[in-house]
């Protein structure tokens, strides 16, 4: 084919020479129990050659909730780590040095605050709050479709994230602002097209409100970046980023008339498919991984997270997770792809499967489009529906035989007990307790002046973030300062 890496459409990959002179982030997400609990396991993958930390968080953090929120018990330190102040953060990133290391946070409801407590944390530590270099998830359509973990309604919600555009385009320039996922749309059990159409949908709707708050295109749209699934079919995987970059330069050009080469080109983190880990025999996860990781390479990915063999069962052990990322570092520097920019640029059956993906994406795009744009189509339904169609097509063929997950309905065999990791349920009681302290020793009048002011702008149209950044740092709590928020914007029930 005549289009060089490097160039528009950016089939090919975003930079000329590709991983030849930079290879790819290595991330491993990670987070449990409480901040310490993890900044050990940071220090830990850092010194197994991790390139870039990546943050979890636990539900309550999530959801908006304080550590001892009645609806936080049991859940506390579960799925990710605990943080309910500027206390947990800073002890989350003692002695890594921010100035120096990326940090992709995976949050969404919450995530102006969590940005707001990690550039304190930034500021003491004396990094320069514009040269720090991340990412913040902050996509909060795919919580509508996908994945739940939502506080406000969609309109106001979409608010906070323009507010934080605006803001860090000034204040943390070199800051990705947001990390569109079609990840936990995969994960719900879409299909390759549809995780691609409906996360572009997402993003033109990001796009609009960001528009229509005043930015310019060019302003933020260097910063936007992606998030995506690296599945167990190989070669559509492959096809399906190529495609991705192609669509997405195509409608940053045509038709929101970006200028800047940096707004065309789609940036992403790969993470490999949870949902196709197995229980049954965690050993072949490995071959699963690897197969996942090579397609985002060969794919073009920025970033990529591996995950790890155990991760059916629970959270991963060290020893596995160090092997996830050894996964990485393999193909990195044994398998000889990086030497390569593009190397399945020219296959005949690569080229027609990234045609079709894009043709299929676009159709979606129309059809969205028809209908009122993204927000209508959640709105309705439509997305969720289509993705539940997939997954339950998907899960038809696996009961019927016609799809062989191998060792589930095909080469079963007795497992052997693999060790698992445990998380100790006494943390939780630690992570409250040091929660306590804060509000005690906190000057109170500060942080209920910092909340108030909160709510009163979350009446108007003031920038949101500032007032956010304040009560932050006078160790408001994360779910305080959530709450000032819903006391003005109201909760969001599906079906409402």
């Amino acid at each position: 084919m005549s289009e060089r890496p490097g160039t528009f459409p950016y089939t090919r990959g975003i930079f000329p020479d590709m991983y030849r002179t930079r290879l790819w982030t290595m991330r491993q997400y990670a987070g449990f129990g409480t901040a310490e609990e993890s900044n050990r396991r940071y220090h830990y993958l850092i010194g197994q050659g991790t390139t870039g930390l990546s943050v979890a968080f636990d539900l309550p953090t999530q959801m908006g909730m304080d550590s001892d929120h009645p609806l936080a018990t049991g859940e506390v330190g579960r799925v990710g780590v605990a943080i309910s102040s500027l206390a947990d953060m800073e002890k989350l990133f003692e002695g890594i040095p921010l100035a120096k290391v990326s940090t992709s946070m995976t949050i969404n409801s919450t995530a102006a605050i969590l940005l707001s407590l990690y550039l304190l944390v930034a500021r003491r530590q004396g990094a320069d709050p514009r040269k720090l270099s991340g990412t913040i998830q902050n996509d909060i359509l795919k919580e509508y479709i996908a994945r739940g973990t939502y506080i406000y309604p969609p309109r106001p919600a979409m608010r906070i994230i323009t507010d934080l555009f605006a803001w860090a385009a000034v204040e943390m320039p070199e800051w990705n602002t947001i990390s569109i996922s079609g990840y936990h749309i995969r994960e719900a059990g879409s299909t390759a097209v549809q995780e691609v159409a409906f996360t572009f949908a997402n993003a033109i709707a990001y796009i609009e409100s960001a528009l229509a708050a005043g930015l310019a295109i060019d302003a933020f749209a260097p910063r936007l970046s992606f998030f995506f699934n690296a599945h167990s079919n190989f070669l559509e995987e492959i096809a399906k980023f190529r495609a991705a970059r192609r669509l997405y330069a195509k409608l940053m050009r045509d038709r929101f008339g970006a200028k800047d080469p940096r707004s065309q080109m789609l940036r992403f983190h790969t993470q490999t498919a949870g949902s196709s880990l197995t229980a049954q025999q965690p050993d072949v996860n490995v071959v699963r991984t690897t197969l996942e990781a090579l397609s985002a390479v060969l794919g073009g990915t920025q970033s990529l997270h591996t995950n790890a063999r155990d991760e059916a069962l629970g959270l991963p052990t060290e020893q596995s997770a160090q092997l996830a990322l050894r996964t990485q570092q393999v193909i990195a520097y044994e398998s000889g792809i990086a030497a390569v920019p593009d190397p399945f640029g020219g296959s005949y059956y690569i080229e027609e499967l990234t045609d079709r993906i894009e043709h299929g994406a676009t159709e979606y795009l129309d059809r969205i489009e028809a209908m009122g744009g993204t927000l209508r189509a959640i709105e309705t339904g439509y997305v969720q529906g289509e993705i539940q169609n997939s997954a339950y097509a998907f899960q038809r063929g696996v009961e019927t035989g016609e799809r062989i997950i191998v060792g589930v309905n095909k080469f079963q065999q007795e497992s052997a007990s693999a060790p698992t990791f445990r998380l100790d349920p006494a943390l939780e009681q630690t992570q409250i307790a040091r929660l306590r302290e804060v509000r005690a020793s906190r000057g109170q009048a500060a942080v209920d002046d910092s909340l108030a002011r909160i709510t009163a702008a979350a009446r108007g149209s003031a920038n949101l973030m500032p007032l956010i950044l304040e009560a932050a740092g006078n160790y408001a709590t994360v779910g305080e300062i959530s709450t000032a928020l819903k006391d003005v914007f109201g909760e969001y029930t599906e079906g409402t």
